[in-house]
């Protein structure tokens, strides 16, 4: 049980994610200095932000349909390689001097775009490469990685940055999406299982029945999107802001990023070996308890000595979620819908994130950062406890997975797909 599974397909898929991860997290950092060196405004650099966010949130449901309707490794290279496109040439237009920024804008469109299709592909496709009884090891390697990779890239950006120009972080995403695809080309044949093709609007329909009909699915994912919305998005805008005015400056925020990014690698760690039958009681718990103190603390200017610790266990609690929570959703809905039920999961994580993150500077300049973050707090403790207080969710515990066929209804895809 120790290691990396031994499955060719899953060490490939895990090395493609890897790299990928790491370059995707240097792009905030080398993406926000490129566009304040080339306008010197925050409103330029929020509406590149946002037409990476905008793409994702149109398009990641059409995503998880296609990510169901054909070989999933050939949506990934596709999207792999439509992205080192756009990050590669937006990446030249920096170097060379010659950018603009409705250039950057329609570029990182086209990069969330393709992102759309990616996540839902990459996502069920790690059911199918690894067996039944290794999948929340898997997911807990995958998730721990990206932890490590949200710790590691914005550190590499920062040199980058410092010692080149921001452009070269956008280079360095590119290549990586070349490495993904040559490690994603070269895994084994994977069955894939066979069914009939219906209209766009008729497979949304039976993604959206497939998910509504798992009471401990819809139920945790509304809990989730208004958390993000209106509780998670204030923290990730005023808390910068907070930390600079009252804590001491902007060392005091890296401090709490830091230590939020060693709570999710601690997480990651735990998650190897953890085994609960009730995987979502002590996740929910802590999100009732530890997430709320983290925000009080921020709103009442507590010293960053006490915050830090307790973002620690924040920052453990949500990587030990989704590890659970990934394994739940593999284990508990079919290989042949898994996509499109796991679009309309990423839809509700991501759908109402920007009007939340529009809302919170208002909302605090109308009754104060501090009583903004206070109430994140009390949003985050009233949506947690009562999704906990649901059986569905209590009481879930996830079926043993059972290895997609390998039968006559089934077709080998090779090669890029």
């Amino acid at each position: 049980m120790g290691g990396i599974p031994a499955q060719p397909a899953f060490r490939l898929l895990f090395a493609a994610r890897s790299v990928s991860s790491l370059g995707d997290r240097l792009v905030p950092v080398a993406l926000a200095f490129a566009v304040l060196n080339l306008t010197g405004s925050a409103t330029s650099l929020g509406a590149v932000l946002a037409a990476q966010t905008i793409p994702l949130v149109l398009f990641v449901l059409v995503g998880g349909v296609w990510a169901d309707r054909l070989p999933r490794r050939r949506v990934m290279v596709s999207s792999d390689l439509v992205r080192a496109g756009s990050q590669g040439l937006c990446a030249a237009l920096l170097l060379t001097g010659s950018a603009h920024l409705w250039e950057i804008v329609v570029l990182q469109a086209v990069y969330g775009a393709a992102r759309a299709f990616f996540d839902p592909a990459a996502l069920s496709l790690i059911p199918q490469t690894v067996n039944a009884d290794q999948l929340q090891r898997a997911n807990s390697l995958l998730v721990l990685t990206d932890n490590v990779a949200s710790i590691a890239g914005p550190s590499i950006a920062g040199v980058i940055v410092a010692a080149a120009e921001p452009g070269w972080g956008l280079a360095f995403d590119a290549v990586t999406f070349l490495v993904s695809v040559g490690l994603v080309y070269a895994m084994p044949p994977i069955a894939a299982q066979v069914r009939e093709r219906a209209t766009l609007v008729h497979e949304l329909r039976h993604g959206w029945s497939a998910f509504r009909a798992r009471r401990w699915l819809w139920i945790t994912v509304s809990c989730f999107t208004l958390y993000i919305g209106f509780a998670w998005a204030p923290w990730q805008v005023l808390g910068p802001d907070v930390a600079r005015t009252h804590l001491g400056g902007p060392g005091a925020w890296a401090a709490i990023a830091v230590a939020l990014g060693v709570g999710s690698v601690a997480g990651g760690v735990i998650a190897l070996r953890a085994r609960p039958r009730h995987p979502f009681r002590l996740t929910f718990a802590m999100f009732v308890v530890v997430t709320p103190l983290m925000f009080g603390l921020m709103a009442a200017h507590a010293p960053v000595w006490l915050i830090v610790p307790v973002a620690v266990l924040d920052g453990m609690s949500g990587t030990v979620f989704n590890t659970f929570w990934f394994t739940a959703l593999h284990s508990d809905v079919p290989a042949g819908e898994l996509a499109r039920v796991m679009s309309w999961d990423y839809f509700g994580s991501v759908a109402v994130l920007p009007l939340g993150q529009a809302l919170a500077g208002p909302m605090a300049a109308a009754v104060g950062a501090s009583a903004t973050l206070y109430g994140a707090a009390a949003l985050t403790m009233i949506l947690f406890g009562a999704g906990l207080c649901v059986p569905a969710v209590r009481n879930f515990s996830p079926p043993a997975v059972t290895p997609p066929p390998a039968d006559s209804e089934a077709v080998l895809l090779s090669g890029g797909g």
